[in-house]
């Protein structure tokens, strides 16, 4: 996504005088920052990145069952730094944690993994690809791959393959996130099919359908004065896909950013202004008023929709609670996708 880090700030002291959003708009002093011109070069950016503050390989998938039921997952593990560096063993400064999660229409299943880097309970390698923390695994981002996780009440074992080449968000991955100019390295790869089995209370189910992996890393992303998000990845019947954001101001402005990918895989981004997303109804969730159905515009391309939330307490009670949840789309467009929001 976007800026899908808030939980992994959890693990670092600075929150104590934090600055935007679950301290993500702290000043970087001594880490990286994004520079814009730069080139990704693949595989070595499916790794880590130690010396800059904050990144994460954030997997949603919308499934389906043989009765046509839906369902949601997402996998996730963020890497966090408290100093600029890789160290060795127990001395790196280098956290890890994971999130896990599988939605029902009736139901929200959570789990959360933490980990010290150095040490090989979690990290990242790029020959094959594989990301871990525990015994949670994904592998495979441009080809055959494996996603693995388990909670108290829920597994999931998956096969992922990649039909669509990466997409670049920005200016080639370099992803504005500010009026003032804070930004990320951004790709996805929004192109995985994917089939395997739930595991839930109830039984196994026999589930397939699209995934779409987000990966970012910055050390800054936010301003100080932003104080969440609205984020939106969604898959249309067509072959199209969007990546859309609002980055909520304290005035009550918003920052948007998107990006539209035609079914080859070729990537337009817009630019500040062009997506519009405004919230139509909202549901009472973990005490407080969450927005769960949004009319969604981008008419540079005639995109005038609705997204609704597949399950509206799709909470995510983690270190730094959240929303993250799978929706549908109806309007000018049809599909599905997946819909994160903080700040609330």
């Amino acid at each position: 996504m976007s800026v899908r880090i808030a939980a992994l700030l959890t693990l670092l002291p600075m929150l104590a005088a934090a600055q935007g959003f679950a301290g993500l708009g702290t000043t970087a002093d001594g880490f990286a920052t994004p520079q814009r011109g730069t080139t990704l070069t693949f595989p070595a950016d499916h790794a880590a990145h130690p010396d800059f503050r904050i990144e994460w390989w954030y997997l949603t998938s919308n499934l389906s069952a043989a009765d046509g039921t839906e369902y949601g997952l997402q996998w996730t593990l963020f890497r966090s730094a408290l100093a600029p560096e890789a160290g060795e063993g127990f001395d790196t400064p280098q956290l890890w944690m994971g999130h896990a999660a599988v939605t029902t229409p009736e139901d929200h299943y959570v789990a959360e993994r933490f980990a010290r880097g150095g040490v090989g309970q979690a990290g990242v390698e790029t020959d094959p690809f594989v990301a871990w923390i525990d015994e949670w695994q994904l592998s495979g981002l441009t080809g055959p791959g494996v996603l693995r996780a388990t909670g108290d009440d829920f597994s999931y074992d998956m096969r992922l393959s990649a039909q669509g080449p990466l997409v670049l968000h920005g200016d080639e991955g370099y992803s504005v996130k500010s009026a003032e100019g804070q930004a990320s390295y951004y790709y996805s790869q929004p192109f995985f099919d994917i089939a395997g089995t739930l595991s839930l209370p109830e039984g196994d189910l026999a589930v397939n359908g699209s995934a779409w992996l987000d990966r970012e890393w910055s050390s800054q992303p936010l301003s100080e004065s932003q104080t969440g998000w609205d984020w939106f990845s969604l898959v249309f019947e067509s072959g199209e896909r969007m990546m859309g954001f609002l980055l909520r101001q304290e005035d009550g402005t918003a920052y948007t950013s998107a990006t539209w990918i035609d079914p080859q895989g070729r990537a337009t981004a817009l630019p500040p202004g062009a997506f519009q997303a405004e919230p139509l109804s909202e549901t009472e969730v973990a005490n407080r008023s969450v927005p769960t159905r949004w009319a969604v515009r981008l008419p540079d391309h005639d995109v005038d929709i609705t997204v609704e939330a597949l399950n509206p307490q799709a909470w995510m009670a983690t270190s730094v609670p959240y929303w993250e949840g799978p929706v549908t789309v109806d309007g000018s467009h049809s599909g599905r996708g997946y819909l994160e929001m903080t700040g609330y």
